[in-house]
């Protein structure tokens, strides 16, 4: 793996506001700026966060520092004024590699377990997620963790995302969060070419799985994405057929095989809390 170039910042504020595509939350939270996995489809790629930074994205991370005070007095505040639901993390992993040392999102976390919002949801698609199971089940039905599985060949996720995680990890990560009693999903998000065998794997993981693309999901009707080049990472798996924007579909028929209609969910509504 590349060497990741980690600078430390203390932020004023963490909770952002939540719209478009995350209106049904209050807010966003970000632990850390950037993201050392650097997936080739990430829309956040197109966005002012990576275009202005001046360096490839996936080669850089900021650490958030004194995180956790911080979110302390921004949740009593926004609390006071109703109802909180945070999406964590909108333009990052809160499950970065420099978790591993950093611990800001358990800091983020244990303070979210003294001041709780209404609700939390954890998108990562990292298996340290597991780490912080008596964190999460300190929540109760107030957190949902929803791990990205967008396919289950591996040889697929090396070529669009060879910096993340494996999938065994995850699927591995998931079994020990549903097993200690935490709500867990899959969003296959976005589609990648998967095999039949794709639902039958997440069936014993979780009763909830979520599916999105590329045109759905960017936040732009796939403005961004398409300016990514992603068609030549297809060809050279010999996958164009699965460079289209009905291909959740054929996901969605083959989900629909093991998951009823109340456990499959397609982009936004399959986030919502």
């Amino acid at each position: 793996m590349a060497r990741i170039k980690t600078d430390y910042r203390t932020p004023k504020t963490l909770l952002n506001q939540a719209t478009g595509f995350l209106e049904d939350y209050t807010h966003t939270l970000n632990p850390y700026g950037g993201c050392a996995f650097g997936c080739s489809y990430c829309y956040v790629r197109g966005m002012p966060v990576a275009a202005f930074r001046g360096e490839p994205w996936g080669s850089w991370v900021d650490v958030k520092l004194e995180a956790a005070q911080t979110l302390r007095r921004e949740l009593r505040r926004a609390k006071a004024k109703g109802p909180v639901r945070i999406f964590m993390s909108s333009s990052t992993d809160p499950y970065q590699p420099a978790e591993y040392k950093e611990r800001v999102t358990r800091s983020l976390l244990e303070a979210m377990a003294e001041v709780r919002p209404d609700f939390l949801l954890v998108q990562t698609r990292s298996p340290l997620v597991a780490r912080d199971i008596d964190l999460l089940r300190l929540l109760e039905n107030q957190v949902r963790v929803s791990m990205t599985v967008e396919t289950d060949r591996e040889d697929v996720r090396r070529v669009f995302t060879p910096a993340a995680p494996p999938i065994a990890a995850r699927l591995r990560a998931l079994a020990q969060l549903r097993e200690a009693g935490v709500p867990v999903q899959v969003a296959v998000a976005p589609v990648l070419p998967s095999s039949e065998d794709f639902p039958s794997l997440l069936r014993p993981l979780t009763d909830r799985v979520v599916i999105d693309d590329y045109e759905m999901g960017d936040g732009s009707g796939g403005r961004r994405t398409a300016r990514l080049g992603l068609e030549t990472l297809y060809a050279r798996l010999g996958l164009s057929e699965w460079h289209s924007p009905a291909a959740w579909r054929i996901v969605q028929t083959r989900m629909g095989r093991c998951f009823g209609e109340d456990e499959l969910f397609v982009s936004k509504e399959g986030f919502a809390p």
